[in-house]
């Protein structure tokens, strides 16, 4: 009886041991939760800087007193702040400020108040439509100037964007001419804060 009982007893300390270290292998683990990207950021401040050409039209006006069939190259810089009220829809107001140059007529420069609305296509791209108001100095003169347009902005990195931008351009001499009198096309390169 003491074999029986001494036996039962080992085998008991033996399940009891064997119990509390398979409880040790079971750790109670929060799931770990899944980050995927979210996206390019295009809402709030950007800056940057930008180059193209000028192009103004083949009609007997002028646009802001530049003369007609004139190209001009086109350096300048944007500084914009972009809303998305509701996705994909995004507004934004910008200003610009270019300085342009030629071989034919004196170097002038351009500023533009504008506002912008488009559609955030995918998390990178962005198609939008731009307007504005300005002024165009050329030596002591300052005329009036609009534009309207678009373009496409691509994000390259998580705050780093690269644009296309063409804008048809008319001036408020007064004159009985054309709607737009010239165009302007750039790329530009932007940072997003």
């Amino acid at each position: 009886m003491f074999v029986r009982s001494l036996t039962l007893g080992v085998a008991a300390a033996a399940l009891l041991v064997g119990g509390a270290q398979a409880a040790d292998l079971i750790i109670p683990t929060t799931p770990q939760p899944i980050y995927e990207a979210a996206g390019f950021d295009w809402e709030g401040l950007y800056a940057g800087v930008r180059a193209g050409g000028q192009f103004t039209g083949s009609d007997a006006s002028t646009y802001a007193t530049v003369p007609v069939n004139t190209t001009s190259g086109v350096l300048g810089a944007a500084l914009g702040v972009n809303f998305i009220p509701v996705d994909p829809f995004l507004i934004g107001a910008e200003v610009t400020g270019d300085y342009l140059w030629n071989s034919s007529a004196t170097n002038s420069s351009e500023f533009f108040a504008n506002l912008r609305a488009g559609a955030v296509v995918t998390d990178s791209v962005l198609v939008y439509a731009i307007g504005g108001l300005g002024t165009h100095n050329r030596g002591a003169v300052n005329t009036g100037v609009y534009q309207l347009g678009g373009g496409v902005e691509l994000a390259v990195t998580d705050a780093i964007t690269v644009r296309g931008e063409i804008v048809g351009q008319g001036d408020f001499d007064g004159a009985a001419d054309s709607f737009f009198e010239g165009a302007k096309a750039t790329v530009g390169v932007f940072y997003h804060f």
